[in-house]
């Protein structure tokens, strides 16, 4: 065997030992009894133990010395390769195996005390996730910029500055467009009533397969916290129910269908390998923010879940199609991210970005959070905070230390965008289609010019050959002062 066969023999182990702790996440979600969380921990110690010493093995390095590319995979994998190496070799494998045993433990602390709306339960975990994940930074950073190093694992390639730019090009446009909104004469329906909890999952299922999800390698949970998790072939997904907001479950089940049509599109030919999995968080939002919004919340797929929504739980309030469409797009300042409408969505991620900048660089301490959060959301929102779980419990995100994580949700926006203008060129017809229910001609091309190529291409350039031209916020501001100047009739 050659030496790049070698690593990738050794590679394929090591992703498949991966997805295994990727499973103990999902079933800890999903499944796990509450009093095991102390055991979960050890053993996503222990396994992440053997993770590390495999990712930071010497002959990695020797194989990449010898090891030729020979095509433009090969190329992909050497190089994917190389950064986990050159990443992992930086980390003590102590300080690994601690980050996965308390960021274990801290999901379930975090969960509790959003039950209860108890801040200062959490509080002292949340001080030893962040204490760990500086830590971690201190050693990726090399004398460098710290929040920097953790963007690194999500987005490669980025930075605080370039994102940070970014959202200030986007801010005004995005302030002004809600004023207008909120100031707007005319204003959509609300929904009101009680939709019950079967009909709504039933009707999320058949949502899911809608939008392309495959329930032979997957499948749909409950959780508190939605999300996808797994890659190749066995990707499942989850969702939650509140009785009184059916959008709720809806449209976060379409986010995590984005989410796993990506995982199960990617080419069977790069199963278990660097390659294998999508490239970056931001790319990942880019499916699931336009298989929920550009789709899924468009004028020509609301009017045909109008009727599915009459079909399934009779007169519910809305009488036509064009309310229906406008009461699924209502704009509000809500305190919850995950159920933001589209103009508000992204002004919740750059607060939750500067936020944690400065905790991590320690500008910011884990005491103060509350206070800050409840402070900056008054400003941006003009809403006081009224419960922590409405505040900064809300989140998963940095109980399980993704601090770095936040910024490409609004980066999978501006990507979305991009390919959204790129979908409606490409699909001249796809409204008609979607206007019956039928998502294939979106979903097709999505998944040929993107989602099939998995790592193949850096995040940046994935975009740039899926799009056709250099990813920027213009395509998806344009796009959403349209919509919203449309329904709110200014």
């Amino acid at each position: 065997m050659t030496a790049y066969e070698d690593l990738m023999a050794f590679q394929r182990q090591t992703e498949a030992l991966a997805q295994v702790a990727g499973r103990l996440g999902w079933d800890q979600e999903t499944m796990m009894p509450r009093g095991a969380a102390e055991q979960r921990g050890e053993e996503t110690a222990a396994l992440e133990g053997v993770l590390h010493a495999r990712r930071t093995d010497p002959r990695i390095a020797g194989w990449l010395a010898q090891a030729k590319a020979e095509d433009d995979e090969s190329e992909a994998q050497l190089r994917l390769i190389r950064r986990s190496y050159e990443r992992s070799t930086k980390v003590p494998g102590k300080l690994a195996e601690e980050l996965a045993r308390v960021t274990s433990i801290a999901q379930g602390v975090w969960a509790e005390a959003r039950a209860n709306d108890d801040v200062a339960a959490f509080l002292p975990t949340l001080a030893e996730v962040v204490r760990l994940r500086r830590e971690e930074a201190a050693h990726l950073a090399g004398g460098g910029d710290l929040y920097d190093a953790l963007i690194d694992d999500y987005e490669p390639g980025a930075t605080a500055d370039t994102i940070g730019a970014v959202f200030g090009r986007m801010r005004p446009r995005l302030v002004a467009l809600r004023e207008a909104v909120l100031g707007a004469e005319y204003q959509p329906p609300v929904l009101s009533g009680k939709f019950g909890t079967d009909a709504q999952l039933r009707l999320s299922r058949d949502l899911a397969k809608r939008f392309g999800y495959d329930f032979t390698r997957g499948r749909l949970d409950t959780a508190v916290h939605p999300f996808s998790s797994g890659s190749g072939s066995d990707v499942r997904i989850t969702t939650r129910v509140v009785e009184t907001d059916p959008f709720n479950c809806i449209y976060s089940t379409i986010h995590e269908v984005g989410h796993a049509c990506y995982e199960l599109g990617v080419d069977t030919d790069y199963l278990l390998t660097p390659v294998g999995a999508g490239v970056s968080m931001g790319v990942h939002e880019s499916q699931s923010r336009i298989y929920e919004n550009q789709l899924g919340r468009s004028r020509a797929f609301t009017g045909w879940l109008h009727g599915q929504m009459v079909e399934r739980f009779g007169d519910f309030g809305i009488a036509d199609a064009e309310a229906f469409y406008g009461a699924v797009n209502r704009v509000q300042a809500g305190f919850i991210r995950t159920e933001a409408d589209e103009v508000h969505y992204n002004l919740h991620i750059m607060m939750r970005f500067d936020l944690e900048r400065d905790l991590i660089r320690g500008k910011l301490e884990v005491a103060d959070m509350e206070e800050a959060w409840n402070a900056r959301f008054l400003s941006d929102f003009g809403v006081a905070v009224d419960r922590p779980s409405h505040g900064m419990l809300q989140d998963v995100h940095w109980s399980v230390g993704l601090f770095g994580y936040f910024p490409t949700y609004a980066l999978g926006n501006v990507y979305a965008g991009c390919l959204n203008a790129s979908l409606r060129q490409a699909v001249p017809s796809l409204d008609e289609a979607l206007t019956q229910g039928d998502t294939s001609a979106a979903t097709g091309w999505l998944r040929e010019a993107l989602q099939r190529h998995g790592g193949l291409r850096p995040p940046a350039d994935t975009i740039r050959t899926a799009c056709g031209f250099e990813p920027d916020e213009g395509p998806l501001l344009d796009y959403l002062e349209a919509k919203f100047r449309g329904i709110y009739r200014i």
